[in-house]
């Protein structure tokens, strides 16, 4: 860090755990909050839940042992008392807090045991003459062993010594309208005692408005930047050939929806184009994503080109594994299976086939990008549910179709190797906010329709205690021919989840259904057995299939048309509807019924009644988004995505359509402004990017 050679090593890595690595870096180190030390309130005036600043006397203070060891001390004015009360202190602290010493004390007030009172409050000497402060206190992000103080210090210096330059032209910010930016910084780290705390906190204030912007505004440069980038370099050319798309779709019992027609061309177009196509694919559960990138991988395969097909799981994988059988067999082509559980024969024969290029299309988990597989010509990768992989394992899988062949045969120059093209699918909608923020990168198609003669599914809200109820539903369901899933969310008993596990749950559902086939499937089941009790459940063999949440993705059973979900209240909302999607595959009506055990929390309790209401994912997702924020619905801990840190976009949405607009503007009209801002916001940090 460039800054004054007192601070220490120690300071300087606990600084950089925070991410300031330039002293530039600490102008944007912001406030999460404000103490209010401008002016003093009487003591009568306090009320509980509210932080105050008090001034008075010292006249009683003790040490009390039980129940554990307290230092209580009741400070005076001339309007009233209150108690502060520190259950950690050091000999110092009784001393400054004698009787007939003049405090002046900062906390949160509440009531207590002798009345009303501070726990822990900030404490300092003090008598009439000593000055308040003339702005409000910021109080910021640290980690242990970084005070306050020291914080303020570092802040304060470089704002004193760093020049605030603002990165926008004159003619853009007028049209903005917003604040400055040297303005906006130095109000948000020394406010004047005339801005509100809470404006302040809540971030509604023209200075944060100003900061939410630009951080927006460094996004979207960022991402297309990245876009742009993607445009110089190469992949293959993959001029469609209609033969193999014809007879697929010719073989098909069903007609695409226009909405898959319009994906596929869009797909297509890309992958005829010789740099690489980076295409996400949102589509609700049910919408057909997996037969549109089938079709495109077909066009990859006419031009000699190997395609990878990964999923996230083994059970999604698989799924996908035997529906290209079923399609893609009759053509000819013979897709191979590869997971991380296989037998080490059969892994070395799959290996084999891929690194020969006797395979077009390998369908696998994460051990496609094994270090051991060798693609002889990758052209396509395809990645389901792609946010559930991290950046990492994505790059790795693109980086094996560097150097392919396929059918092209002009050379091309070492510094510009070949990568494949990618296609990335998800059943989790998408909401548009969040889309345009973290996935202005990419190009995205939507399925916004679903095949035609899907029956809507009824949603029931069911407590725990009507279990007899809904066991009689599934008995009739039972009895008419049709299949139920029994999603249960723990497959082991915990000691701090009272949860009904599914091992419990198919003995005793296998005694209440007597008459009918029960059967298992969890994640830690063996895989074979898993394959084989999912073939048997898909084969009608089995009635009732009690499963762990392994059946959010990729189960296709049309006629399973019941689905009771336990202790639903402690489930996501994408979940929750990513299992919901199972059901209503078929002809005939479905239901889903959520039990849950009460008391509901507040959180779990909007959950469930913004999923009995809505059918639409993309709705529910919106939803989602404000009451979760984005970091589960971009898998942000499996991906490495950069959450903003200011911006939020439950309620920056103008903001973010202001800052698209922008980014456009300086990258054709001000570019030197543009490559400012970016190094202001991001040349030191893990950018916005998904790979």
């Amino acid at each position: 860090m460039t800054t004054p050679s007192k601070i220490s090593p120690a300071t300087l890595a606990k600084l950089a755990k925070l991410g300031i690595h330039h002293r530039s870096d600490l102008l944007l180190h912001l406030p999460l909050r404000y103490e209010d030390e401008t002016h003093l309130a009487p003591i009568d005036t306090v009320q509980a839940g509210e932080t105050a600043q008090v001034q008075g006397i010292i006249t009683h203070s003790e040490v009390i042992y039980k129940p554990r060891r307290t230092l209580v001390c009741r400070l005076e004015d001339n309007n009233g008392e209150l108690y502060l009360r520190f259950l950690n202190f050091y000999p110092s602290q009784q001393k400054q807090l004698a009787v007939g010493k003049a405090i002046r004390a900062i906390g949160e007030a509440r009531m207590g045991f002798y009345g009303m009172e501070m726990v822990h409050a900030k404490c300092r000497a003090a008598d009439e003459d000593t000055p308040l402060n003339s702005s409000l206190t910021p109080i910021y992000p640290t980690t242990a062993g970084l005070s306050q103080t020291i914080l303020r210090k570092l802040i304060g210096n470089a704002l004193e010594v760093l020049p605030l330059r603002e990165t926008l032209p004159a003619v853009v910010l007028d049209k903005l309208q917003l604040a400055s930016f040297s303005d906006s910084v130095k109000l948000l780290h020394s406010p004047p005692p005339d801005v509100s705390a809470s404006a302040l906190e809540q971030r509604d204030h023209a200075a944060w408005q100003r900061i939410k912007f630009d951080e927006l505004l460094a996004q979207q440069l960022s991402m297309r930047v990245h876009h742009r980038e993607r445009g110089k370099r190469r992949a293959p050319a993959l001029k469609a050939k209609k033969t193999l798309t014809h007879q697929l779709l010719k073989a098909l019992p069903f007609a695409l929806t226009k909405a898959q027609q319009k994906v596929l061309a869009e797909i297509s177009h890309d992958l005829e184009q010789a740099h690489p196509m980076q295409r996400l694919l949102l589509g609700d559960v049910g919408s057909g994503k997996t037969i549109v990138a089938a079709l495109a991988a077909l066009q990859a395969i006419a031009k000699g080109y190997q395609v990878a097909f990964m999923a996230p799981t083994e059970i999604l994988a698989e799924q996908h594994y035997l529906k290209l059988r079923e399609w893609l067999i009759p053509l000819g082509l013979e897709p191979v299976w590869l997971s991380g559980s296989m037998k080490k024969k059969d892994k070395t024969l799959a290996t084999a086939a891929i690194a020969a290029g006797t395979t077009q299309i390998a369908v696998g988990t994460h051990a496609l990008f094994q270090a051991s597989v060798e693609f002889k010509n990758l052209g396509l990768v395809i990645v389901d549910e792609q946010h559930k992989f991290g950046v990492q394992q994505r790059l790795a899988l693109r980086n094996k179709g560097k150097n392919s062949r396929g059918e092209r045969t002009e050379e091309i120059p070492q510094s510009q190797s070949q990568e494949p093209h990618q296609l990335m699918m998800s059943a989790t909608p998408i909401p548009r906010t969040l889309a345009m923020s973290y996935y202005a990168d990419l190009d995205v198609s939507v399925i916004d329709e679903l095949p035609p003669g899907r029956t809507p599914i009824i949603t029931k809200l069911v407590s725990e205690s009507r279990r007899d109820a809904v066991c009689e539903k599934v008995r009739d369901a039972c009895a008419a021919g049709q299949q139920v899933y029994w999603v249960c969310p723990l497959i082991e008993e915990s000691e701090t989840l009272e949860l009904q596990n599914a091992l419990e749950t198919q003995l005793i559902l296998s005694e209440t259904f007597p008459e009918f086939s029960v059967g298992l499937v969890h994640g830690k089941l063996d895989n074979a057995l898993k394959a084989s009790t999912m073939a048997a459940f898909k084969a009608g063999e089995i009635n009732l299939l009690v499963a762990t949440t392994v059946i959010e993705v990729g189960v296709d059973v049309p006629n399973a048309s019941l689905m009771v979900i336990e202790h639903a209240e402690r489930m996501g909302l994408a979940q929750l509807h990513q299992l919901r999607g199972r059901v209503g595959r078929g002809a005939a009506q479905s239901t889903c019924i959520l039990m849950f055990q009460s008391p509901v929390s507040e959180l779990a309790r909007a959950r469930l009644k913004v999923i009995f209401e809505n059918t639409d994912g993309f709705i529910i997702a919106q939803q989602d988004l404000q009451l979760r924020g984005p970091g589960e619905l971009l898998g942000a801990r499996q991906s490495g995505v950069a959450m903003l840190r200011f911006a939020d976009l439950t309620v920056d949405e103008e903001l973010l359509d202001l800052a698209r607009a922008t980014a456009d503007e300086l990258l054709s009209e001000f570019p030197d402004a543009a490559r400012a801002h970016l190094h202001r916001w991001m040349s030191n940090k893990q950018d916005y990017l998904h790979v």
